[in-house]
């Protein structure tokens, strides 16, 4: 591409992907936002009984948010076979939880960005929003359920509010600053 082209347009989004991409969007700003002016020991620390860390909860809804991406278009098997994971496996899930030596708030902030761009670009490109897949056998789905993309967007919209609501309680606990109010 030459400096004289250019560059190629986002499409332009409507009505229902329109809204699930906002509200998404919203969501994602609200749990970005829990960390503003940070440093990285500050977004590892624990203020609560739980095990959450600021940095821990950007990690896991990156995670889940490509997890769920990878799900849309690929089916079960972008999940994981719940019934063969390992103690490792359950350890590696467990460090999605928490900042790790060496990871930095910006690092973890980037890497949230990106899982976003992708579920952003699969959403708008996606043929259709009813295609579904079944999902795998796990003691929290339904035997036999199937989710379409649209439903699972709505599930990453969910599990992205959820833990937006659990940093405002941590980074209230860690120096009063709220998200809202």
């Amino acid at each position: 591409m030459s400096l004289n082209t250019p560059a190629p347009l986002a499409p332009v989004l409507d009505g229902e992907r329109a809204d699930l991409l906002e509200t998404l969007a919203g969501h994602r700003g609200f749990l970005r936002f829990t960390t503003n002016g940070l440093t990285d020991e500050q977004a590892g620390l624990r203020t609560t009984d739980s095990e959450l860390c600021l940095g821990g909860l950007i990690k896991h809804v990156t995670s889940v948010e490509r997890s769920w991406a990878s799900f849309i278009v690929e089916g079960p098997s972008a999940l994981g076979d719940f019934d063969a994971m390992t103690e490792e496996d359950f350890a590696r899930r467990a460090d999605d939880f928490r900042m790790l030596p060496g990871e930095t708030l910006a690092g973890v902030l980037e890497e949230y960005a990106e899982a976003a761009r992708r579920t952003d670009e699969l959403v708008a490109s996606l043929p259709d929003l009813d295609a579904s897949h079944p999902l795998p056998p796990a003691p929290w789905f339904e035997p036999g359920k199937h989710w379409s993309a649209r439903r699972v967007l709505l599930h990453v919209i969910a599990e992205t509010c959820q833990h937006a609501g659990h940093a405002d309680i941590i980074r209230e606990s860690l120096d009063g600053a709220k998200t809202m109010g």
